[in-house]
Order: structure tokens, then C-alpha cells, then sequence
């Protein structure tokens, strides 16, 4: 049974700021295709975030950096149909904002317009600020995303915690206010220090969501196939996993290729 608040006003990006200054958390799973996404959207969730995470769980791709604008829009366009109250966010792949505002501004109307989404999601801070400006500047909502940033995995090294020292926490620090100060509606902080997280969040007046970043934030996001056990040999400490849907999935495929190996299936009734 359901346990999500019986309102079912679709979300929007005030309708998260509301759920902030009532202390309400914000719930948020990936989604990358129409049937998944129906079920997230059925169940509840406040926001629905096309991530290029697709890249690794869809694609088989060790990180997300092969993910592109066209790839991005095909899954945006079958979530944003599912999606009948969630907020529909869509990443912004790499490549289509860092760099070259024209670029940028180009590639985020081209989401808007060919999805249907509600808003984009871009990584960084005052480094990509032309870019987050001429977005926003087109009317375009912007969900922020600092901490360990995937897109920038090359230049990291690692999946290691991030902002753990100082001078790391103070440009984090820096960098949200900048994102709420040119207009964000919300910020995910992913993979780090808890207290840092809740500081954030505290200070910023949009709704801050949390993924390996503790519970002192507005929200949290977790991959879908994660949480559903359907991805194996991840399992950070940020992971809660509420089914194990590999193991079932596995089981009911076997018993379908023993059933037609025996001739078992069909039988007379699931015949014409």
C-alpha cells in the first residue's frame, strides 16, 4: 500500500519550495523509459530524474560520459509521458553545457521542447555560470548538482568522498549560494560529509536533495535499478536496497526456459 501524501497536484518546482519550508522531505528515483517510470510515478515519488546514470545501468558504460543530447532526449520524452504528478528532471549529458553557453542554451531548450520535461540538471558551479545564466535566462528551471559530480570523474580519479578538506567545502559552500543567488530551483549534493550537507541545506532556501550526503537535507535520490536490487556488485554505504528483483527476475526467467524446454508452456488454455 501506498504510504505518499494524498495530494496529487502535479509537482512543480514552487511545489518543492513548499515542501521545504514545511519541513516535508522530497522523494526522488531515477526513471529512463515509460514503464518504470509509471510505476515510480504510481508510488508516489515527488521527482522523477532521467539520469545519465542510464549510462551505466542501461548501456553497460563505466562511467556517464558517453551519454548523449539525442540519448537523453529519447529517454526524457518516454518519462515525461509516464509522468502524470512527478517532476520530471532531465540531465543534461556531458559535453552539451560545460564550455560554450550557445551550446548550452541550445541544448536545454532542445530538452524542453522535445520532452516535455520539467527541468534540466546540470553539475558544476560558478565555473559554468554563463551557461546557468543564459538558461535560466530563457525561462528554463535548473536543478543544480555539487559534490561528487560524475561527469568530472576523469579529472577526480576516483568515487571517493568529496569536500571532506576545508578548501574543498568552502568552494562547495560557495558554489551552492552562487547557483541559488542566479536562480536554481533545487540542488542535489552527492557523496558528501553528512554535517557539510546539512549546513548547506540550512543555509540555502531551495530545496537541497541528498544522495551519500545523510539525512540533514530536504530530500534524497538513489538510482532505481539500485534500490531495486537490480544492479549487483554496487553497494556503497549510501545504498538502501528494498528488493532484491534480480533474484526474482532470474527465477521466473528459468522457470519460463524449463517450461518451454519441456514443452510445458503454452498449454491448451494459452493457446488459439
Amino acid at each position: 500500500m501506498s504510504v505518499h501524501s494524498e495530494d496529487t497536484r502535479k509537482v512543480t518546482t514552487y511545489r518543492l519550495m513548499e515542501m521545504k519550508k514545511r519541513g516535508e522531505k522530497i522523494s526522488m528515483l531515477t526513471a529512463y523509459d515509460y514503464t518504470m517510470a509509471s510505476i515510480v510515478d504510481q508510488a508516489g515519488t515527488d521527482v522523477i530524474l532521467v539520469g545519465d546514470s542510464a549510462s551505466n545501468v542501461m548501456c553497460g558504460n563505466t562511467t556517464t560520459l558517453p551519454m548523449t543530447l539525442d540519448q537523453m532526449i529519447f529517454m526524457g520524452k518516454s518519462v515525461a509521458k509516464a509522468a502524470q504528478r512527478a517532476l520530471v528532471v532531465v540531465d543534461m549529458p556531458f559535453g552539451s553545457y560545460q564550455g560554450n553557453a550557445d551550446i548550452a542554451v541550445a541544448s536545454a531548450i532542445r530538452v524542453m521542447k522535445e520532452t516535455y520535461a520539467d527541468c534540466i540538471k546540470l553539475e558544476g558551479g560558478k565555473e559554468i555560470a554563463e551557461s546557468i545564466t543564459r538558461i535560466l535566462t530563457a525561462g528554463i528551471p535548473i536543478m543544480g548538482h555539487l559534490g561528487l559530480m560524475p561527469q568530472s570523474i576523469n579529472k577526480y580519479g576516483s568515487y571517493t568522498v568529496r569536500a571532506k578538506e576545508e578548501a574543498e567545502a568552502e568552494k562547495l559552500i560557495s558554489d551552492a549560494h552562487f547557483l541559488e543567488d542566479a536562480g536554481c530551483c533545487s540542488l542535489v549534493l552527492e557523496k558528501i560529509p553528512a554535517k557539510l550537507a546539512e549546513q548547506v541545506a540550512k543555509e540555502l532556501k531551495i530545496p537541497v536533495i541528498g544522495i551519500g550526503a545523510g539525512g540533514g537535507v530536504d530530500g534524497q535520490v538513489l538510482v532505481v535499478h539500485d534500490m531495486l536490487g537490480l544492479t549487483k556488485g554496487f553497494s556503497p554505504r549510501f545504498l538502501r536496497r528494498y528488493a532484491s528483483l534480480a533474484d526474482v527476475m532470474n527465477d521466473a526467467i528459468a522457470s519460463y526456459v524449463a517450461d518451454v524446454k519441456s514443452a510445458d508452456f503454452p498449454n491448451e488454455n494459452e493457446q488459439y
